[in-house]
């Protein structure tokens, strides 16, 4: 039976597409501010299309912020560290869109497991998107990518929950909408249940998971089935 639950946060508990749209495009307004030549070639190198949305191969898509940072800088020229900056300062100020029903899915979920949320965001911007959008006193372990136990698809971060909550990993649920959230839920020994309300198509997705759900509202069903079958 499931304890727990581990959820990913952009593209699992937020529409990834409206809110790293908004991201990209004013990550772009200020690396174009001192040479607006710079605009097309770090849209390039995000896997960002203007005025269309993110490739799927896009870096920004399970990439940390200091991936996506060296990834502009070897494309631009500018340093690293400032663009990782800017990447982190930028997404703590971007609005979320939430998946609709996340509030009472989340509310449901919490009456009988333990959630934590496992991001390659940075910490910082996760908790303020989880305080704006009145959720986070759902989750009992929050990490990012800059929390020090490492990033997906690496387990560190998925097994760290595990520690600091005192659950089981083998009745722990990974719920995410990439290979590096599900991967990273394999490595730790939980299952894994992928949603569909980021990047990824089914198909990318179903070999890594347990099962594919269109969004995180029918988490609930499913669990419940669980328990019958």
């Amino acid at each position: 039976m499931t304890e727990a639950i581990i959820f990913d946060k952009d593209g699992t508990l937020f529409d990834f597409r409206r809110t790293w749209g908004a991201w990209a495009e004013r990550m772009l307004v200020e690396i174009g501010a001192g040479d607006p030549a710079l605009i097309p070639v770090a849209a390039e190198a995000m896997g960002y299309d203007i005025g269309q949305g993110f490739r799927p191969s896009s870096i920004v898509i399970a990439g940390t912020s200091g991936e996506v940072g060296r990834a502009l800088a070897a494309a631009t020229g500018l340093p690293a560290p400032h663009l990782e900056a800017m990447a982190n300062r930028i997404a703590a100020g971007t609005p979320q869109v939430p998946v609709p029903g996340l509030g009472d899915t989340l509310t449901r979920l919490a009456r009988g497991h333990t959630l934590g949320l496992v991001t390659n965001d940075g910490e910082a911007p996760a908790l303020a998107h989880l305080t704006s959008e009145g959720i986070a006193h759902h989750f009992a372990f929050v990490a990012g990518y800059d929390s020090g136990h490492g990033a997906k698809p690496d387990p560190g971060p998925l097994l760290a929950f595990s520690i600091a909550t005192g659950t089981d990993p083998a009745r722990t649920l990974m719920v995410g909408d990439s290979r590096h959230d599900l991967a990273a839920g394999r490595a730790a020994g939980m299952a894994t249940v992928a949603v569909l309300t980021g990047i990824a198509t089914a198909p990318d997705l179903a070999d890594l998971a347990d099962a594919v759900l269109d969004d995180i509202t029918q988490l609930p069903g499913w669990l419940a089935a669980q328990k019958t079958a």
